[in-house]
């Protein structure tokens, strides 16, 4: 008997120094703020030492209606070509990875005010129906072409956050400002019957968009449809206030 309880105290000790040792060096955190934008953003935050950790976050938002679309459609306030109804309409979802190492610098250990290098990989889908007006010399009518497809984009950053300990267990993580800057490459493209006429409309409606900011579009029209390719630098802004579960 005596030799069972010293074996279970023994286990204990051992179970206890282990089990030790990595509590409170992890952390499962939500951000709240992209959920209005119906996106789930999470992150698993890993301390390696007291003053550095790593954190690996995914976001996802299922391909859907643009968030606030019917607020942007008052905004825009613009019945040409009834771009109030194709905003409503439009789809969008996107996925992303993003790895983050942190430097504490202050009291560490999970705790305070840090800066942190990312590299963030993303994939957008979107789709809409894109109108363009065609001219026959005499008349004049509306089309539509329905275009879609995926933009990818990589980059890199750094966010400056702060990080605080609301109970044992509960954190909140204030993602203060993480600049970001990387390249971009994608494409959309639709099929739909076109004639001539047609064809050159819509090579001119489509000439506008290779005036976009940043990001160079080429296009390509036939008989069949359309592609637009997109390539060139991409730049953002990373943002975030999230909720944490401390283990």
């Amino acid at each position: 008997m005596k030799k069972l309880t010293l074996s279970l105290l023994f286990l204990a000790l051992i179970t206890t120094t282990v089990l030790g040792q990595d509590l409170g060096k992890n952390v499962i955190k939500l951000n709240l703020l992209s959920l209005p934008l119906k996106n789930i953003n999470v992150e698993y935050e890993r301390g390696l030492t007291k003053k550095i950790s790593a954190a690996l976050g995914v976001r996802y938002m299922s391909k859907g209606s643009i968030p606030f679309s019917n607020s942007i459609a008052e905004l825009l306030n613009d019945d040409a070509d009834n771009w109030n109804e194709r905003i409503k309409s439009a789809k969008l979802g996107n996925t992303a990875v993003i790895a983050t190492v942190r430097f504490y610098l202050g009291e560490g250990n999970l705790k305070g005010f840090y800066i942190a290098p990312f590299g963030r990989y993303a994939k957008y889908s979107a789709s809409l129906d894109y109108p363009f007006e065609v001219d026959n010399g005499t008349t004049s009518y509306s089309q539509d072409i329905s275009l879609a497809g995926d933009l990818t984009t990589i980059t890199g950053g750094i966010l400056l956050g702060s990080q605080f300990n609301l109970g044992k267990h509960l954190t909140l993580d204030w993602w203060i400002l993480g600049p970001q800057y990387g390249s971009s490459d994608g494409s959309i493209s639709g099929k739909k019957p076109l004639t001539a006429n047609e064809q050159q409309a819509l090579r001119e409606q489509l000439e506008e968009i290779k005036d976009l900011p940043i990001v160079k579009a080429n296009y390509t029209v036939d008989a069949n449809g359309a592609v637009v390719d997109f390539k060139g630098p991409w730049a953002g802004i990373r943002a975030g206030l999230c909720l944490g579960f401390r283990f």
